[in-house]
């Protein structure tokens, strides 16, 4: 996933609200969200390939999601960074998972990354690049990408011109999605879809002569009694419906 966008804290009834591209080779097998355990009950799609995730929650009200993170680090990847957002959805609260990240990166190697867990309570972005930051976000709405979060980014300097356009388009992504006097996290949910789906933010993105592209999108609300609200569209979200997750928590 390439596309991270969460307003915290943003809306009293609904503390955390998600809207997520995620791209990805065109040929990985991917399967569409539903229940994949029961202790705690875990809803998320999955990737076929290596057996994790990139997005989710629990029943907990425990939110995890992953970007890749670009970087000039030569790293190993010996575990797959799905795998590790799966192991966060077993925990019952986003400090609880933020702390698992950390023993987690001592104990394998993986590649870059920018994991974000989010419940009622907090909201941390773990970024790892060979050496690991964690950092307490604050209410608002914030916007992750392969080069961090936007407003303190990290543009390799191996991919400079991409970096810097992919840091442009998040801060027009944040901008634009900055809550709008009155409204509800419904209908700032629904502004969110329509972004990512936009070709002109450049989140929506489509690169067939190199087999990549956006392969799905998530709308995701968890509200303040833990319960959620999970949308999901099974292709590039400027041609594809979001549709109700039937299985939710």
């Amino acid at each position: 996933m390439c596309t991270l966008v969460v307003a915290w804290q943003v809306f009293a009834d609904a503390p955390v609200v998600v809207a997520a591209n995620r791209d990805e080779a065109l040929d990985r097998p991917s399967e569409p969200p539903s229940v994949i355990a029961e202790e705690p009950r875990i809803v998320a799609p999955r990737d076929a390939d290596a057996g994790g995730t990139w997005i989710g929650y629990n029943e907990h009200g425990v939110f995890v999601a992953i970007t890749n993170r670009w970087t000039d680090a030569d790293l190993a990847g010996e575990r797959s960074r799905g795998l590790l957002v799966r192991d966060a959805l077993d925990c019952e609260s986003a400090e609880e998972a933020a702390r698992l990240v950390e023993r987690a990166v001592a104990a394998d190697e993986y590649e870059g990354f920018n994991l974000l867990v989010a419940d009622a309570n907090a909201a941390v972005l773990c970024e790892w690049d060979g050496g690991l930051r964690t950092g307490n976000l604050g209410p608002g709405v914030h916007v992750v990408m392969n080069v961090g979060a936007i407003g303190r980014v990290t543009i390799p300097a191996s991919w400079p011109e991409r970096g810097e356009q992919q840091a442009e388009n998040g801060r027009n992504v944040r901008e634009s999605l900055q809550p709008e006097p009155g409204e509800g996290h419904a209908a700032w949910r629904d502004r969110a879809a329509d972004v990512l789906g936009d070709h002109d933010y450049g989140v929506c993105v489509h690169h067939e002569e190199f087999d990549f592209g956006t392969r799905s999108s998530s709308l995701l609300t968890i509200d303040a009694d833990g319960s959620a609200d999970y949308r999901y569209a099974d292709g590039p979200p400027c041609r594809t419906e979001f549709e109700p997750v039937e299985s939710q928590v």
